[in-house]
């Protein structure tokens, strides 16, 4: 039995448990951060939480016998998966990361692309009225500091009560979206512009085709470095990655 941690979080990374469990002789573990309150039903093993850093993750890989790590998480989460790359580093097992290709710029698009939340917030104060916030409820606070924009935000949960809220409303939903339910979305705000991450993949694109089709500019915080380890683009891609290991023990 070969053991398999996925650092999870994504809608990839539950499709990648879901094919792995069905692989003989390996035991699948999808790791949460635990920021969802109600995350989707995953095959195999699941545990929430942190590691403590990238020693706790090198100690929880030893006491575990994990074979092989995928990184799975979400674009942004960068800290977690630099964590890793220094984990395999120490533990010394195949690591991979599942990177989705981010979004492409068209002729048509209207993004202002920014390397920062906080350079997001700039880039508001002399261009918007009524924003439309699709980063999640992580980075809400430091748009709070705008009073004279009205936000439009969107996450799977409730912002934490403990955090500064930016003036607007809040709307609970979980992706997928279709381009028309976006359209009357940002037409029944009257939003003017969109704040997103470049998270890549086809669960909220049709925000970006909805402001394309609508002439809506889109503040686009872009995703920062990866380290350099082996990576793939798709679910496909880690399962092969995947099999050809498991493949090589084979006599």
């Amino acid at each position: 039995m070969k053991r398999v941690l996925i650092l999870g979080g994504t809608g990839d990374a539950i499709a990648l448990a879901a094919e792995a469990s069905q692989i003989a002789n390996v035991e699948i573990i999808t790791s949460l951060a635990g920021r969802t309150q109600t995350p989707t039903a995953i095959a195999g093993s699941v545990r929430v939480g942190g590691f403590g850093g990238a020693t706790g993750l090198s100690d929880y890989l030893r006491d575990r016998q994990i074979d092989y790590l995928i990184d799975a998480t979400h674009p942004f989460a960068a800290r977690m998966s630099h964590n890793a790359a220094i984990a395999i580093h120490d533990v010394g097992i195949p690591h991979l990361m599942l990177v989705r290709p981010a979004w492409e710029k068209t002729p048509l698009d209207r993004w202002l692309e920014v390397g920062s939340i906080e350079a997001a917030v700039l880039a508001l104060k002399p261009m918007a009225k009524r924003v439309f916030l699709t980063i999640g409820r992580q980075q809400l606070a430091p748009f709070a500091q705008l009073h004279d924009v009205w936000f439009l935000m969107r996450s799977i949960d409730p912002p934490s009560p403990d955090i500064a809220i930016p003036n607007g409303i809040t709307v609970l939903d979980r992706a997928p979206f279709t381009i028309e339910q976006e359209k009357k979305l940002i037409l029944d705000h009257a939003i003017d512009t969109i704040v997103s991450k470049n998270s890549g993949g086809n669960a909220t694109y049709a925000k970006i085709v909805a402001a394309r089709e609508l002439g809506i500019p889109i503040v686009m915080v872009q995703r920062s470095p990866t380290p350099t380890v082996e990576q793939v683009a798709d679910v496909e891609g880690a399962i092969g990655w995947l099999l050809d290991r498991l493949n090589s023990l084979l006599p």
